[in-house]
Formats: C-alpha cells, structure tokens, sequence
C-alpha cells in the first residue's frame, strides 16, 4: 500500500517529531505546508496565505489524502478552507469560527448551558468606553481572537479598564482584521451582524482550579478522551503546568464531559478534534467554560504519549481519514505526566541557551525528559511572539512519572541543567515562584 500524504499547515520539527510517535506513522508521509513564520509574524493575509497554499498543493505530484493542523487562527481557519477545495475531509468553517470568536462562541455556549461567566462587548470606538452591563469587577478583557492569550487583560477597577482598553484598541487589528476575512465567507446569523473580528468581550472573573478537556468528534458522536489539570505561578494568570489525567473527583469529570457534549453538538463540529479550558470551583461547585479550542492540544501530545502510549495527534490524523480516531487507554510507561511552562517575568535578552546537542543530552540523563527551548541566543524576550501579557516562556518541559513528586523534580533538574541566563545575570530560583 503507498503511503498517504498528509500536509500539515505549520509543521514544525518538533511536530513532526510528535507525528512520526503515531501508530501506523510507517504508512504516513508528512508534508509542511506553510511556515510558522508565514501563519503568525505580522498581520497576516488570508487570502495571500490561501494563495500560496493553493500554489503548493497545486504543483504535488500525488494524491492529497488529508490537510490537518494543530494550531488557532488563521491555521485553524485554512483547513476546512483547503479541504473543501481538495476534497479532503474536515470540520466546516462555520463551526471554526463559533469557537474560536470569543463573543459568538459565548452566544452558542448560553444556549444549552449555564456553565459560563456573564459576558459582553466592550465598544472600542466609544469615547468612552465602558464596562458592559451586568458584568461586575473583576473582569477580564480580550479580543474577540488572539493568539496564546495576547492583549488579554485582568482588571480589578475603572483604571485598569481605561489601560488595558488602550492597549487592546492599539493591537487587535493585527489579528482582527484579517479575521473579517473569514466572517465574510459566512452567513452570518441575525447576533452577529456586524459585530466583526475586532470586537472586545468582557467577562467576569472565574476563580478555582483550571482544567482542559480533549475530545473528538466523529461521525456526530462527541467523545472526550481525556482531562487535565492546568496549574498556574503562584498569584499570577500564567500557567506552570499541565497535568495529565486530572486528580479532580469522578462527579466533575462525569459533568465536564457532560458539558463538553453539549456545547460541541450545539457548534456543530464534526470530524475534528476539540480542546476546552474550564474553571472549577471546589468551594462553591461551580463549574465555568473559559474558552472552547476547535482542535486538539499539540502541547498535551507528550502527556497522553507519557500516559496512555499515543499522541493525541492520532486522533487528528485518523479523523482526517475517515478512520477510527480512538485512543488506548493506559498503554505509556508512566503513571502521569506534566508539561511545564518555564517562564521569565521580566524583559531581558538570553544567555547561555544550551544547543540541540546539549538538549538531547539532558533529555538521556533525565529519562521520561523532553525539553523545548524557545528563544534564540542573544534574543530579547519581548520580541518574541506569542506571549501573554505578564511572563515570557523560556522552554516547555515534559515530564514522565509515577508521582507528582517525581514531575516536579525531573523539572527541577531540567531547569538547573539548562543554565539559562537573561541580561547576564543568572535567573533567580524559580522554586520561589511555584512555592
């Protein structure tokens, strides 16, 4: 049998890496299309993106037999659009785009759930603009798309809205605008008309423990195959750690999938992957929807890996073919497993960043060990894109274990081994600020 050709948009080699782990990777062949840096530096152009895709897909020499991706906007966007025009299979763009559009996304939710916080638009083109009614501090401010959190803000009164509102004002157009494009190629329903792609939601805060849900949907079915807890710094909003299965007790799992099932049967996705950020509240047994991602997380690949013996890219992959997508169960080498967030909470320029070599042997001296390291030597942390608004991510570092206690010190010896520096001054012991 000839191997299926499957084109990835954004592949990375630390993708591909992941990808090649799947079962049956044998009978798969893996083809970028589109680089990161052409997805995601600057305002990008859809329709430019579109082209230069077509162009690619134009000029292959065999048969396009899947066009998957992992990541939000606009990669997320481009795969039903591509694979409508290649015949491959997909969810459609209207289920996209009441995902990732925080304001219709909130809309869809209230219909068949009360898990949510009180929400609405903020007028950005007010000389004034001011807090939606019934929505009470604190609050958080964002876009009605961004990228990993970016011109998302907390506040806590009138000034800290006036500031972040100035912020939001200067930047959302650089993923707003092109996101009209994509609202253009929709019939859009009467509560969207004309809120466009560069709308700002409040919504009230949610307090309590944070958690992901991953699923798929197939053939009408939703099915969730797992639930992590994501562990944030000390006092702050940016994550230390994801942690894979949940410690939450079994009656919040049984409501979370219950909850999942009927947001993504109203969205109305289909053959596609999932990820939704919830907020649970021990104290109060309150359960809340942050947001809902319409594709699975390539950052827990490792984890279900570690765990359960397969990358949730399997899913992705299968789903793509028309192919049962369901995942083992408890097949990995370990118990648990962890991605941990590095992070630096000043600007500063990098020093010292260890080399491929020197990674990959840290990675054979700590086993069940992966580490990705994200900025260049010399570069300075605020140039780097992605970030959110309070903490630059340094590395991304998987653990293995049997114990949570086994995570945190595999990470620890990550962290001491990788002799990072910023501004030439070595970084302070981050054990202060998880403890």
């Amino acid at each position: 049998m000839s191997e299926q050709n499957i084109f990835v948009i954004g592949l990375s080699d630390t993708n591909l890496r992941t990808l090649e782990a799947v079962p049956d990777a044998g009978k798969y062949r893996f083809h970028q299309l589109l680089t990161m840096e052409e997805l995601q530096h600057g305002e990008v152009s859809v329709p430019e993106l579109l082209e230069k895709a077509h162009r690619i897909l134009d000029a292959f020499d065999g048969t396009i037999d899947a066009i998957v991706g992992f990541w939000d906007f606009p990669v997320s966007t481009l795969v039903p659009l591509l694979s409508e025009r290649y015949g491959t299979r997909s969810t459609s763009l209207a289920s996209i785009v009441k995902c990732e559009h925080k304001y219709w996304s909130r809309l869809e939710q209230q219909k068949v759930v009360d898990e949510h916080p009180r929400f609405g638009m903020v007028d950005l083109e007010a000389a004034d603009p001011r807090p939606p009614e019934g929505v009470g501090f604190p609050m958080w401010l964002k876009p009605a798309l961004s990228y990993s959190s970016e011109l998302a803000f907390g506040v806590k009164n009138e000034e800290d809205f006036r500031a972040a509102v100035t912020e939001i004002r200067e930047g959302i157009s650089r993923v707003g605008r092109p996101f009209e494009y994509i609202l253009d190629q929709l019939d859009l329903p009467p509560e969207m008309k004309g809120v466009g792609g560069q709308v700002c939601l409040a919504e009230e805060a949610l307090t309590g423990i944070q958690v992901a849900v991953e699923g798929y949907v197939h053939r009408g079915e939703v099915t969730v195959y797992g639930v992590l807890d994501s562990i944030n710094y000390p006092d702050s909003s940016s994550f230390l750690r994801h942690q894979y299965p949940s410690a939450l007790p079994e009656p919040v799992i049984r409501r979370l999938h219950d909850v999942s099932r009927r947001v993504m049967e109203q969205i109305g996705m289909d053959s596609a992957t999932f990820s939704i950020e919830y907020f649970y509240d021990p104290g109060t047994d309150a359960l809340n929807v942050l947001e809902i991602n319409p594709r699975h997380s390539q950052s827990h690949a490792e984890l279900f890996e570690y765990v359960d013996g397969v990358p949730n890219h399997h899913s992705m992959l299968r789903l793509a073919l028309d192919e049962d997508p369901g995942l083992p169960r408890g097949a990995g080498p370990y118990a648990m497993a962890a991605k941990w967030y590095y992070r630096w909470f000043a600007d500063g320029v990098a020093y010292g960043v260890p080399s491929e070599e020197a990674i990959r042997r840290i990675e054979r001296e700590v086993p069940g060990v992966r580490v990705d390291m994200i900025p260049e030597e010399g570069q300075r942390l605020s140039r780097m894109p992605e970030q959110d608004s309070y903490s630059f991510e340094v590395a991304h570092i998987f653990t293995g274990g049997d114990s949570e206690e086994e995570l945190r010190e595999k990470f620890d010896r990550c962290v001491a081994s990788l002799h990072l520096a910023f501004d030439g001054a070595p970084s302070a012991d981050h054990q202060e600020q998880q403890d």
